[in-house]
């Protein structure tokens, strides 16, 4: 299988998640989720997405579609398209999958995976975080990471912009 076939195959549906999520769990495997738009990716992503890995087996992430992202970040984002976004996260060596949602909060996916961890970034207390309930409920937790300070996406743009 070439290199780009693999990448892709990381990129999936609700439906192949389903399967996929069966033998993670027959294998016992720890399940990490986190979620987040990840428009221009940087190197506060791939820490913060390196830190979530390290917390289990299978990381598996939450991508918001085009427009779920418009309708957060408002109507000049996403700066890259979903499929660019998904792209460069499912080639990262430690992401085992991405899943797009057009919802507005992650909790479709959270209730279908039910994830042993589930992670986002510190300027959010735990039990304030979308899907605490259902992880915790489940004998999960619920784990904050610190950002690293001077990088966002927004401050990338805002230096474009000068």
């Amino acid at each position: 299988m070439k290199k780009i076939e693999i990448i892709k195959s990381k990129i999936i549906d609700r439906h192949i998640l389903k399967g996929k999520l069966a033998y993670w769990n027959f294998l016992e495997k720890k399940i990490v989720f986190t979620n987040g738009c990840f428009d221009i990716i940087h190197r506060g992503h791939i820490e913060y997405l390196a830190k979530a890995a390290d917390l289990g087996d299978i990381l598996i992430i939450g991508l918001n579609s085009d427009k779920s992202v418009t309708s957060i970040k408002g109507p000049e984002r996403p700066v890259q398209d979903e499929i660019t976004r998904a792209l460069i996260l499912a080639s990262l060596s430690f992401v085992e999958a991405v899943i797009l949602f057009d919802e507005p909060t992650p909790i479709n996916l959270i209730n279908l995976i039910v994830p042993h961890i589930l992670v986002k970034g510190s300027d959010y207390k735990p039990e304030e975080i979308v899907g605490y309930d259902t992880v915790v409920n489940n004998g999960g937790k619920v784990v904050t990471i610190n950002y690293i300070e001077g990088f966002s996406t927004s401050s990338i743009i805002n230096k474009l912009k000068k």
